[in-house]
C-alpha cells in the first residue's frame, strides 16, 4: 500500500488509501453530446487528427449526463484529465453526455481516433466502459467510481478508480454529530448507487458513534438522467430538512447536492447554528455560494487519482482492474476558528484511527 495521510483543520485533510493499481472550455453541441475542445501544455498537439502517431498522446473524457463544470464530481475528473495533458503533454478533449444510450458513441469518437486514454465519469458508466474496452484493446480506460469483476473483466487495458467514501463520510458525520444542536441532521442526495450509498451510510454512522442520540433524515434523487443534476429538487430537500429542525446538512450528489448546500446558506442561522458538508471536491472553492454553512467537505480526492492513472497508462500498464484512490476532509476554512478546540481534537483521533486501520466504520452495502 501507498502510504496514507488524513489531516484535518487547517491543512487538506486527506485518507489516502492508495492501492496498486489510480478541453477545453468551449463546447460544441453534438447529436450524441458536448464536445469541449483541446488542452494541454505549450507545444502539445492542438487538435487529435495524429492521435494514431506513437509520439502522439490523446486523452478522452466523457461524463455521465452531466457537465464538466458541475462544481463537483464531473470536474474533479475534468481537472484531474487536464493536469495530465500539461504533464504528458498531450492532447485532451471531452465529451458531455445527454442521454444514457449514447454512452458507446461517445466513447468512439475517441477510440475511433486511436486515442490513448479515455476516462469515464461515474458508476452508471459501468458496463459500458467494460465493453468499449472489448473493443479498443489498444486504448487504456480508466473508469471513476467503477469497479470490475477480475473474474469477468479479463481485458489489461482498464481500471477502475474507486475511493473509501464511506470513511470520508464517517468522518463528516462525526464532525456533524458533535455540533448539532437539534440532534437532528440531513442528507440530500443523487441518485442511490453504491458511491452514494457509502457516503451516506458513512456519515450516518459517524454521526451516531458522535452522538448517539441524533436522527438523520435521509433522501435520495429519484432515479433518472437528471440525479445529479437537480438543484431545484436539492434546495426543496433541503428546505423540508430545515423545516423538520435539521441543523447540519449533507448535500451529496453533483449539483443536486450543491442546490442543498445552497439552501442551507440562505437559512436565517447559516453558520451560526445551522451547517452544511459538502461531496467530492473542497466546495469552498467550488461553491463559493455555500460558504456561509459549509464546516467541510467529505472528498473523493478525484483529480490527483485521475492525473495518477492517465501518467501512469503513458508509462506502462495499470497492473489490475482495481484502483484506490483517496478520501479525506476538507478544511474548515473560516470555521476553523469557531468550531471548538475539543471537537477538533475529536475528529482528528478519529480520523487518525482510519488511517491506521483500528477504526472500521461498519458500512456495507
Amino acid at each position: 500500500m501507498k502510504a496514507s495521510r488524513y489531516l484535518v483543520a487547517g491543512t487538506a485533510a486527506v485518507l489516502a488509501l492508495g492501492l496498486s493499481a489510480c478541453g477545453g472550455s468551449t463546447g460544441t453541441t453534438g447529436g450524441s453530446g458536448s464536445s469541449g475542445g483541446a488542452s494541454g501544455a505549450a507545444g502539445a498537439p492542438t487538435d487529435d487528427s495524429k492521435c494514431a502517431d506513437k509520439e502522439v498522446f490523446c486523452i478522452g473524457l466523457v461524463t455521465d449526463t452531466g457537465k464538466v463544470d458541475d462544481k463537483s464530481f464531473n470536474q474533479s475528473a475534468h481537472e484531474g484529465a487536464k493536469k495530465a495533458a500539461e504533464e504528458t503533454k498531450g492532447f485532451y478533449k471531452y465529451v458531455e453526455t445527454q442521454d444514457a444510450k449514447d454512452y458507446a458513441a461517445n466513447m468512439a469518437q475517441f477510440t475511433s481516433k486511436k486515442y490513448d486514454v479515455v476516462v469515464t465519469v461515474g458508476f452508471l458508466m459501468t458496463d459500458a466502459t467494460a465493453e468499449a474496452a472489448k473493443g479498443a484493446p489498444d486504448t487504456k480506460f480508466i473508469g471513476v467510481d467503477q469497479f470490475y469483476d477480475p473474474a469477468k473483466v479479463t481485458e489489461k487495458n482498464i481500471t477502475g478508480l474507486l475511493f473509501p467514501e464511506d470513511q470520508a463520510g464517517y468522518g463528516a458525520g462525526y464532525l456533524a454529530g458533535l455540533m448539532t444542536k437539534s440532534n437532528k441532521l440531513g442528507q440530500v442526495l443523487g441518485m442511490e448507487i453504491p458511491p452514494v450509498q457509502k457516503f451516506a451510510k458513512g456519515f450516518e454512522a459517524g454521526a451516531k458513534a458522535a452522538n448517539p442520540a441524533v436522527t438523520v433524515t435521509t433522501v435520495y434523487h429519484p432515479a433518472g438522467d437528471n440525479a445529479f443534476n437537480d438543484p431545484t429538487w436539492g434546495a426543496a430537500e433541503a428546505k423540508k430538512q430545515l423545516d423538520q429542525g435539521a441543523d447540519v446538512i449533507f448535500g451529496a450528489g453533483g449539483n443536486t447536492g450543491n442546490g442543498a448546500l445552497q439552501e442551507v446558506a440562505k437559512s436565517a442561522n447559516a453558520g451560526n447554528g445551522t451547517y452544511c458538508v459538502g461531496v467530492d471536491s473542497d466546495q469552498w472553492d467550488t461553491v463559493p455560494a455555500a460558504q456561509k454553512c459549509l464546516i467541510t467537505s467529505a472528498m473523493k480526492l478525484i483529480t490527483p487519482g485521475v492525473t495518477e492513472l492517465i501518467v501512469k497508462a503513458k508509462d506502462g500498464d495499470f497492473g489490475g482492474t482495481t484502483s484506490m484512490g483517496k478520501a479525506g476532509l476538507a478544511p474548515f476554512h473560516d470555521f476553523d476558528s469557531k468550531i471548538p478546540a475539543d471537537i477538533k481534537t475529536k475528529v482528528a483521533d478519529i480520523v487518525k484511527q482510519m488511517e491506521a486501520g483500528t477504526l472500521k466504520t461498519g458500512v456495507t452495502l
